[in-house]
């Protein structure tokens, strides 16, 4: 039997915005429960993030290493960045962070899954990405800066990293997802199976 997450809403007697954030807010909704009760949450307003597994020729994944001071650990994560623009087409947005963080550009896109990263406390819905026949960008890098500036680049082979999830020695989500995603796909259905890169994605709708 197939199951399938459904959209719901449940009524909102009362909201408000305690604190606006550069990128993102914090808003508290008073929800009427099933059993009639009225509860406070609180949680993250998130304007959406896109990711990248870029994956060569030789099966190896293009990977970066970053500073993320919440959790006081630097990640070895894929490419990702926000959808900094309502309605942006997520897949332009993938290709400019696949750019900007890598300088690679890639010929064949398709739509890896798509993730809510942590629906208890944030809405933020990440479209993750495959990216395949990939090549350098002639001319001058993207200029980066803060965190980004101090930026390792590699590339691992794809079992190196199924090992490192499942050793506990990688944590980023969109790695984490986006490589067993992708063993998933390669030890089942293939990879043209996926669906492609423009999608329908009713967590963040697009334009063309």
């Amino acid at each position: 039997m197939g199951i399938k997450d459904t959209a719901a809403e449940w009524q909102v007697t009362a909201t408000a915005t305690p604190f606006v954030g550069n990128k993102t807010s914090v808003r508290t909704d008073e929800v009427v429960m099933p059993d009639g009760a009225t509860v406070t949450r609180d949680y993250q307003v998130h304007p959406g993030s896109v990711a990248v597994l870029a994956l060569d020729d030789e099966q190896r994944v293009l990977v970066l290493n970053q500073y993320r001071h919440p959790v006081r650990h630097k990640l070895w994560e894929i490419p990702a960045g926000l959808l900094d623009v309502p309605g942006e087409n997520p897949l332009h947005a993938a290709q400019r962070e696949l750019y900007e963080e890598a300088h690679v550009k890639a010929e064949d896109w398709r739509v890896l899954t798509d993730v809510y990263t942590t629906p208890g406390g944030c809405d933020e819905a990440v479209r993750i990405f495959l990216a395949r026949g990939i090549s350098e960008i002639e001319g001058e890098r993207f200029e980066v800066s803060e965190e980004e500036a101090d930026m390792e680049l590699a590339r691992v082979p794809l079992p190196d990293l199924i090992h490192g999830v499942l050793a506990g020695d990688l944590h980023n989500n969109c790695l984490v997802v986006g490589v067993l995603s992708l063993h998933a796909a390669l030890t089942g259905g293939g990879l043209d199976g996926l669906r492609p890169a423009d999608a329908d994605w009713p967590a963040r709708p697009f334009g063309a």
